[in-house]
């Protein structure tokens, strides 16, 4: 009698129908189904029927952590793939619902919280309505530097600057923007530095089985157990994998692997964790939508793909973008690469490449020498020939880079070293571009940017 939940006889549907790849009867399935040539294979959830999830039981208002099968079969696929110990799994609304959650939920006014020097801004932006602030780390091609990361936590002067910082949001695999995959060393030291300082790590995965160049075997094992666990073996350790403190929150999306639309995705952490998020998203947001929850159980139970093709889908799919990557960067060879004006980067992984534009042979570059003063100021115009270059790009050519600007944390001068420092805004000559598209598309925007560099360089 408490309860303003409609009953189940009122739900307009007794049946929801998937049509999905299948799986099973196709080597390659991301490429059967996009070109329509392979098998389809049909998942349903019904009402009054047996199925992994009803609609029955899957449409009534429920508790904010998810519904109990969809976070069953979560909780299954991130042990067989992770292998975290002791870990709770809380459903969310994609990565960025997720992300926002975990910010709040450690952030606090005057806090300083951690990341790469150059980060996604749509996650970076979200904590600074309520006072939060951000440390850049320095980088190079393979990520964040530990060393780097561990001598802004032992400068930090907390008179200064406030408490220490206590969270690490970090994008492990494929950053978003660089491209960037930390080494399974990187990651064993900055755990290490995290458990000196007590940082809690933020581990954001989108891209994590979109890994590439990954050698191929002959034949797949028949037996599914081994199939999975021969996919688990090409996959690169997490920092939930390695995480013995609880101290480790991990993020995944379906966004990247199945359709961003989906807006579905979780949380892995330790039990205390799990439950002031579970209350937080009672108070907020609510669970996710019940279709999302039930196509993912379904997929997921013996019903559907199960955990085997669901890593039969990854693995084709993995090697879809890895075949666009390669696209790209011969593309960028011929049209780019031979201006003189730029390199790429080969990503071991995600959907994004990290173009550097050689601003010093522009004719208009201009550089100071430091003498002094604030280390962060700008001693370049880099900052404004990369504005001038994507504008004309995007106004000539008619193709949109990122440019590295963007993502760029503010740097501070209390937390750099003066000597020596090269400023972030004279190092932020990078564009960011995807290779999500399709070939053509691909094509048209590399051979767009060598002309622009041309014509831009030759001003």
């Amino acid at each position: 009698m408490a309860n303003g939940d409609p009953h189940h006889s009122l739900y307009p549907f007794r049946q929801i129908m998937y049509e999905v790849p299948s799986v099973q009867d196709a080597p390659d399935p991301v490429t059967s189904w996009r070109n329509n040539s392979g098998l389809a294979q049909i998942i349903r959830s019904y009402k009054d029927q047996e199925c992994a999830l009803s609609i029955r039981d899957a449409f009534p208002y429920s508790r904010a952590a998810g519904l109990k099968q969809c976070r069953d079969v979560l909780t299954d696929f991130t042990k067989l793939i992770f292998a975290p110990p002791n870990h709770h799994v809380t459903l969310t609304l994609g990565n960025s619902d997720g992300i926002t959650k975990v910010f709040r939920l450690f952030g606090e006014k005057g806090d300083h919280f951690l990341t790469d020097e150059f980060s996604f801004p749509s996650m970076t932006n979200s904590p600074l309505a309520y006072g939060v602030k951000w440390v850049g780390v320095k980088m190079d091609s393979g990520g964040i530097i530990p060393e780097e990361l561990e001598r802004v936590l032992v400068k930090w002067d907390e008179v200064k600057s406030g408490r220490r910082p206590h969270v690490l949001y970090i994008i492990p695999v494929g950053q978003n923007p660089t491209g960037s995959t930390l080494s399974v060393d990187r990651r064993k030291k900055i755990y290490a530095i995290a458990q000196r300082w007590d940082l809690i790590i933020i581990e954001d995965d989108p891209y994590y089985f979109l890994q590439y160049d990954i050698p191929q075997t002959n034949c797949a094992p028949a037996d599914p157990d081994e199939f999975i666990k021969n996919f688990r073996s090409t996959l690169i350790p997490t920092f939930l994998s390695m995480d013995v403190d609880g101290r480790v929150l991990r993020i995944d999306t379906f966004s990247k692997v199945l359709a961003p639309g989906m807006r579905l995705g979780w949380i892995t952490s330790n039990e205390l964790f799990h439950l002031k998020l579970a209350d937080y998203t009672d108070s907020s947001t609510q669970p996710p939508h019940a279709f999302g929850q039930m196509f993912v159980t379904e997929m997921l139970s013996e019903h559907g793909w199960k955990v085997e093709g669901f890593c039969r889908w990854l693995k084709s799919l993995r090697l879809d973008y890895q075949s666009r990557r390669d696209f790209l960067l011969d593309v960028f060879r011929r049209e780019v690469e031979s201006t003189g004006y730029a390199s790429v980067n080969c990503p071991e992984a995600g959907m994004f490449v990290w173009i550097e534009v050689f601003f010093e042979k522009h004719p208009r570059f201009v550089c100071e020498r430091y003498s002094g003063g604030s280390p962060v100021v700008a001693r370049t115009n880099t900052e404004r020939l990369l504005k001038e270059l994507f504008e004309r790009l995007m106004n000539t050519q008619g193709v949109v880079f990122i440019p590295s600007s963007t993502f760029a944390i503010p740097e501070n001068p209390l937390w750099v070293e003066s000597d020596g420092h090269v400023p972030l805004s004279d190092r932020a000559r990078f564009l960011r571009a995807t290779f999500g598209g399709t070939e053509d598309i691909i094509e048209k925007g590399m051979i767009r940017l060598g002309k622009g560099l041309r014509e831009f360089f030759q001003d």
